[in-house]
């Protein structure tokens, strides 16, 4: 037993030691600069100023809309990414001949990173859509929008698709043929049997999606750059321009601090729900 407790020390101690180190100090750091404005270069010049920067985030109107198009932005990717990941995932679990290669190809966008992605895509908005008379979708906020969505969900749906093709495989068949004894068909099935026990991996897959849209970042920066004029702006965004762009380093800090509690927030209630909605076979 104490041989065991040992093993156990020398290999979770090391990474306990690089969490506290990597995440939750300097986590704890953030949130002490908070409370005071400084320019992030000399430390003397920092003045403590206390809870101004939060009241001041309120009224904050540039944060306050990038909240709103975050907030947008995240529901329709969330909805598109899961439906076309979960239309992949059925797909590529049939009989179909080509689903081995299908799921490689659908899987293939989310192992390209994010800034070339969305360069890539920067190309095709621009250069293409013009050259086929669609306009330059870049240059209009609500097209932009779009523009990011269409990317992001490109991006995301092949990695959500392998989380559902392994909560569909693991569904026993004798619960599909039973079912299927009984004279139920594709739909009756999908959503009585099949959905239902799914829900782990919407649980997984809904907590993926919904903390990667609101914390996108790559895409907003090599596809729109927060354009046009800052209408295309999200959190992140807006975080990284006030701290690196405008050196409001404590300003930008609480705004992260504020963004981290909605985040951890909106996801905690999400996982509470759907894991209340978790059938055990």
């Amino acid at each position: 037993m104490k041989a065991s407790k040992l093993w156990y020390a020398v290999f979770t101690l090391p990474l306990m030691l690089i969490f506290l180190s990597v995440v939750v100090i300097p986590f704890l750091i953030g949130i002490g600069y908070t409370f005071v404005s400084w320019d992030g270069m000399a430390k003397h010049a920092a003045e403590f100023v206390g809870i101004r920067n939060y009241i001041d985030v309120f009224s904050d109107d540039r944060f306050l809309q990038a909240e709103i198009r975050t907030v947008i932005f995240t529901i329709f990717s969330v909805v598109a990414i899961n439906l076309l990941g979960l239309t992949f995932a059925i797909i590529v679990t049939t009989n179909l001949r080509t689903r081995n290669i299908a799921r490689t190809m659908l899987l293939m966008p989310y192992l390209i990173g994010g800034l070339i992605l969305g360069y890539i895509w920067k190309s095709i908005f621009s250069e293409f859509f013009i050259s086929i008379n669609w306009g330059n979708w870049l240059t209009d906020a609500h097209k932009a929008m779009a523009a990011m969505i269409i990317v992001t969900c490109w991006q995301m749906a092949g990695y959500v698709m392998i989380i559902y093709i392994t909560g569909l495989m693991a569904i026993p068949d004798d619960v599909i043929e039973a079912a299927g004894v009984d004279g139920a068909g594709f739909l009756q099935t999908l959503f009585k049997i099949r959905f239902p026990l799914l829900m782990p991996s919407f649980t997984i897959s809904l907590f993926l999606t919904l903390s990667n849209c609101f914390k996108v970042y790559d895409v907003n920066l090599s596809l729109t750059g927060s354009g046009p004029g800052n209408q295309s702006e999200m959190f992140s965004m807006n975080i990284v321009s006030e701290i690196f762009s405008l050196n409001n380093f404590g300003y930008g800090q609480a705004k992260a601090i504020i963004f981290f509690a909605i985040v951890a927030c909106i996801t905690l209630v999400q996982v509470t729900i759907t894991r209340k909605r978790e059938v055990e076979l």
